[in-house]
């Protein structure tokens, strides 16, 4: 059986709240229903049916036929399941989504995956600002899950990151990693700012190196770590595919020591 397909009608005059055009929420209804669920976030009452053409299938399979930045909560807590999106997205794809696959073929705004448990996200084009990271007022970020970027990120991606893993293909905006508390994130560009700021414990992996440090990281030479091998192989034969860390002479510094300075930055030699 294919698929639950939402082809677009056209750009959308206002910002659209998709959080639940999820498997879960649309298991079990009809087409004339999902097509009257409210999506609007004006009082124009926007409906799924004045955006969307519905096409019918399996809601546990979801292709978004047409993106847009005025896309928002896309894949929301959501559970299992998939969603492509065919286009862009707005802000907060994947928030708090606790399992299931979201794909999307271009860019994305701010806060992907924030606060997401589990699951997988991969984005073709680039991500907005604190790719993973947490609302205003929360105390930590991702939890868990896989990111993956093949452009590049804005500004405190991983931003009090707790578990799971970031790659970008691309450069990082000002300080990846920022504030990190576990987790793992890996920048195959350059990262700009001070990545690692105040991180506690994790590890970053700046494959290109970095504008800047924080001089409160300290420098253990070089990293000749068997479990560097293990870790590149492991991503290679994961979500994450190939790193550009595999097989590079590395270093590592210790930090954040303003903090609890357990965490790690590796560069290249």
């Amino acid at each position: 059986m294919t698929g639950l397909t939402f082809r677009k009608r056209g750009e959308p005059e206002e910002r659209l709240d998709l959080s639940p055009l999820v498997p879960a929420r649309l298991a079990g209804l009809s087409e004339r229903e999902v097509a009257a669920l409210p999506v609007g976030t004006s009082r124009m009452g926007l409906t799924v049916g004045d955006v969307f053409e519905v096409v019918g299938g399996d809601p546990s399979s979801i292709c978004f036929a047409g993106g847009s930045t005025r896309f928002d909560r896309i894949g929301e807590a959501m559970q299992a399941g998939g969603i492509i999106v065919e286009g862009d997205a707005g802000a907060r794809l994947g928030r708090a989504m606790a399992g299931g696959r979201i794909s999307v073929e271009g860019s994305v705004q701010g806060h992907a995956g924030s606060g997401m448990s589990g699951g997988v996200i991969r984005i073709g084009g680039d991500a907005g600002e604190r790719l993973g990271g947490p609302l205003a007022g929360e105390m930590s970020g991702m939890k868990g899950g896989t990111i993956v970027v093949s452009g590049s990120a804005g500004p405190r991606a991983g931003d009090r990151m707790r578990r799971g893993v970031i790659s970008i293909s691309g450069n990082a905006g000002a300080d990846v990693g920022s504030r990190m508390i576990a987790g793992t994130i890996v920048v195959a560009g350059t990262a700009a700012g001070t990545p690692g700021r105040l991180m506690k414990r994790g590890t970053l992996f700046l494959c290109t190196g970095a504008e800047t440090l924080a001089p409160t990281f300290l420098d253990n030479g070089p990293a000749d770590l068997l479990i560097l091998t293990v870790m590149a192989r492991d991503f290679a034969a994961g979500e994450v595919g190939p790193v550009a860390f595999e097989g590079m002479a590395m270093r590592r510094l210790g930090g954040d020591t303003a903090v609890l300075g357990l965490g790690e930055i590796f560069l290249p030699c």
